[in-house]
């Protein structure tokens, strides 16, 4: 136990707040609340910081940019510099990694301790409405928030067994690179992967049921992206879904609903994560669940009063800065502060391969759905057009989703670094922005975030660097 109060022998302790999860949305919550006066236990079996820092967003994007490190050693030639690229040590690349997760693990630690939130190590139960069972010994709370995660999800009949069978938690530490891979699922996790891996050398096919990469994209975007990494070099099988997986001699086969067949060293399983929320005393205790999730309301209440809960654990987007805003949420409805629910479709999205996509907003499908088809208007501006993203040798393209006389209602962007320019793109979505307001600010150039500028002024009706 570590910060706040010592409860041992203290029977009598209630907390104003007992956090059941200490990932995203649970230390987030724990922080926010204890910077608000509350008394706050914070419970988690495994590290402080969960999935996302240990075996999600942050060792990805670590081995994502070790790839991209390869890929400019391989290179450079066309920059005039005189490199060569001698492999891959994957030790080393986890000594990386594994460095920037120590490193800000050691740091959130720190920060739990200082603002006094009672830290416990164990697994929790939900006991009642308002406790939860850790180590033997009872967590009192006024209220009680689960923040339990998520875990890799595969098929029926297809089993996980770390070896030529694996999930993304498996990936983050294999001690070689595969020679050839089959990635079974083209979302985030899945191109992510994919990028690395080619990266590193790996010969990557991407097997995804739906009919395109990224398919929670606008299409646009999932096209560019398919177009890019037929360029790569990764090959893409779209439409047909996955039927059974048989060990060859020294891999795997994977076989298709239509009876195509891929060989590959090893099979990644990616096709997204579930909720962890079996077993741990919710649905006795009274708290919805459908499917596996936790059913909540705008401000994140549970079916119980006493209870709540974020982050994967629910239906929203499974994203770390979801589960920070659920988090803060809850915190503060807690302190009396009447935070606003949060616009999930104002949230920023960023897949972090090679090229990297960012949306913030509605797809131009969802757009019509919403407002009509004759009400949506949309512009693709080329980064062909853009200094910096010729400098940098990246394509791609910035597409906005208009409603017709009205404010941008989505941004969507392909190409090297665009997820940095998912910071502007949420502020013109979430404050309603006009085409003609953004084309009146002045971006820097060369950069990147001209992109947004220049699309913006072209759908103004002003176009500088892009034909009428």
């Amino acid at each position: 136990m570590h910060g706040g109060r010592d409860v041992a022998n203290d029977a009598s302790t209630v907390f104003d707040l007992v956090i059941l999860g200490g990932g995203s949305g649970g230390y987030a919550a724990a922080l926010r609340a204890a910077q608000l006066g509350l008394d706050v236990a914070l419970i988690e079996k495994d590290k402080l910081g969960g999935t996302c820092l240990h075996r999600g967003c942050i060792p990805t994007k670590a081995l994502l940019h070790a790839g991209e490190v390869a890929d400019s050693a391989r290179e450079g030639a066309e920059f005039g510099v005189k490199t060569s690229f001698e492999g891959i040590e994957m030790a080393g690349v986890h000594k990386y990694k594994d460095g920037v997760v120590s490193g800000l693990h050691k740091g959130l630690q720190g920060l739990v301790a200082s603002r006094k939130v009672t830290y416990v190590e164990g697994s929790g139960y939900l006991s009642s409405p308002t406790s939860v069972d850790v180590n033997g010994q009872r967590f009192e709370g006024r209220h009680i928030l689960l923040a339990t995660g998520s875990v890799p999800k595969s098929l029926p009949g297809l089993e996980i067994d770390g070896d030529r069978i694996i999930s993304s938690d498996h990936a983050l530490q294999l001690d070689r690179v595969p020679k050839s891979a089959v990635v079974l699922g083209g979302g985030v996790i899945g191109v992510e992967f994919a990028s690395a891996w080619t990266s590193f050398g790996t010969e990557v096919t991407v097997v995804e049921g739906l009919k395109h990469l990224v398919p929670a994209e606008d299409e646009n975007s999932s096209k560019l992206l398919e177009r890019a990494f037929r360029k790569r070099g990764i090959k893409s099988n779209l439409g047909t879904f996955f039927e059974r997986a048989e060990y060859t001699q020294d891999g795997v086969k994977v076989v298709l609903a239509d009876g195509k067949e891929f060989e590959a060293e090893v099979l990644l399983v990616a096709i997204g994560r579930g909720p962890v929320s079996q077993g741990l005393g919710y649905e006795e205790a009274g708290v919805a669940i459908d499917r596996g999730f936790v059913q909540v309301d705008e401000y994140c209440r549970t079916s119980v009063p006493t209870v709540s809960a974020v982050g994967d654990l629910i239906p929203t987007l499974q994203l770390a800065h979801v589960g920070f805003a659920e988090g803060i949420l809850v915190a503060e409805r807690l302190a009396g502060l009447n935070p606003v629910p949060i616009d999930y479709d104002g949230v920023p999205r960023v897949t972090y391969c090679n090229p990297e996509v960012a949306s913030v907003g509605l797809s131009e499908e969802k757009a019509k759905e919403r407002y009509g088809a004759d009400k949506v208007v949309t512009l693709k501006y080329n980064l062909a057009g853009n200094g910096r993203s010729k400098i940098l040798k990246t394509t791609g393209e910035v597409k906005l989703v208009q409603v017709r006389d009205g404010a941008v209602v989505g941004v969507h962007m392909v190409g090297d670094r665009m997820g940095e320019q998912v910071g502007e793109a949420q502020l013109i979505y979430n404050w309603e922005a006009l085409p003609s307001e953004v084309a009146q600010l002045i971006h820097a150039h060369p950069t990147q975030t001209e992109t947004l500028g220049e699309a913006h002024l072209a759908l103004a009706g002003k176009p500088l660097h892009s034909h009428d």
